[in-house]
């Protein structure tokens, strides 16, 4: 019985890295104003999905789709934390207004 060689060098895919630190940064954008943390966390998204697509058509070929996954839930992470963020800007600035967003002591003074 010959035993033959296989090829076992897998590939890495190409956008998993830019998954993974747009991840991390949708979340760590997510306080400033929550905008960045959306558009990195949507572009991320926009990443995975190519690299999905690429993923699916020869799994066997590329190694690293852990990170892959792994930056696309830090996407949605960092995507709802921001919504999550704007959501409060837009009602402390209707309750409150601009000067309580701008100075948090006022913002404190008038909640109590």
């Amino acid at each position: 019985m010959k035993l033959t060689k296989i090829d076992s060098r897998k590939t890495r895919l190409p956008y998993s890295t830019a998954v993974l630190v747009l991840g991390i940064s949708s979340i760590a954008l997510c306080c400033c104003y929550g905008v960045p943390g959306i558009a990195t966390g949507i572009i991320s998204l926009i990443l995975y999905k190519k690299d999905y697509a690429t993923y699916s058509k020869n799994k066997e070929k590329y190694d690293n789709f852990d990170s892959l996954k792994t930056g696309r839930m830090l996407s949605i992470i960092g995507i709802v934390m921001s919504s999550t963020y704007i959501i409060y800007l837009v009602v402390v600035l209707n309750i409150y207004g601009m000067e309580a967003v701008s100075n948090p002591k006022l913002l404190f003074e008038k909640m109590r």
